[in-house]
């Protein structure tokens, strides 16, 4: 079994940042691609960042390009979410999720493709 436990969430004025860690372990990915995805109240969980399994390919959200990098460390099972400029829209729990039934080799941005799901951060922004 997998697990991908994410981290760095918080209480933050908008304008702020904060830095959104997953550390995934259990059994060996085969180069598994992965993304950030968040859910607000009342709305659908929604696509944020991906990234794939070398780091050569990325891909953002039209909301977050710009503001937000999503960067990953193989030799830590780690991938990163850094969040600048931050926004009261912005807030929501945030997921880290893993891609194992399809090639590592690109940024999915489709949710249906995200096998293995963390249980989700709470990052709240403050106007």
């Amino acid at each position: 079994q997998v697990q991908l436990v994410e981290s760095g969430g918080g209480l933050v004025q908008a304008g702020g940042s904060l830095r959104l860690s997953c550390a995934a372990s259990g059994r060996a990915f085969t180069r598994p691609a992965m993304g950030w995805f968040r859910q607000a109240p009342g709305k659908e969980r929604e696509f944020v960042a991906a990234i794939s399994w070398s780091g050569g390919r990325t891909d953002y959200a039209d909301s977050v390009k710009g503001r937000f990098t999503i960067s990953r460390d193989n030799a830590k099972n780690t991938v990163i979410l850094q969040m600048n400029s931050l926004k009261p829209e912005d807030t929501a729990v945030y997921y880290c999720a893993a891609v194992s039934k399809y090639i590592g080799s690109y940024a999915y941005t489709d949710m249906g493709k995200y096998d293995y799901w963390g249980q989700g951060t709470q990052v709240t922004v403050s106007s």
